[in-house]
């Protein structure tokens, strides 16, 4: 892991809160979607937020 300073540590904590809690609305507005093509939407932004959390938290590996 690379030596992050301590504000470098929290933002990077914050950014990745944001986009889980970003995932999980979209994936509620996707449940209560009754529109196909608009629950498509919303589930491929979750996806989106997941796999971008996913990156952020690989720096702090």
């Amino acid at each position: 892991m690379a030596h992050l300073t301590q504000i470098e540590l929290q933002n990077l904590r914050e950014l990745i809160s944001a986009h889980q809690n970003v995932s999980s609305k979209l994936r509620t507005y996707a449940q209560q979607s009754t529109d196909s093509h608009v629950k498509g939407i919303f589930e491929q932004g979750a996806n989106a937020a997941d796999n971008t959390a996913q990156k952020l938290i690989s720096f702090l590996r």
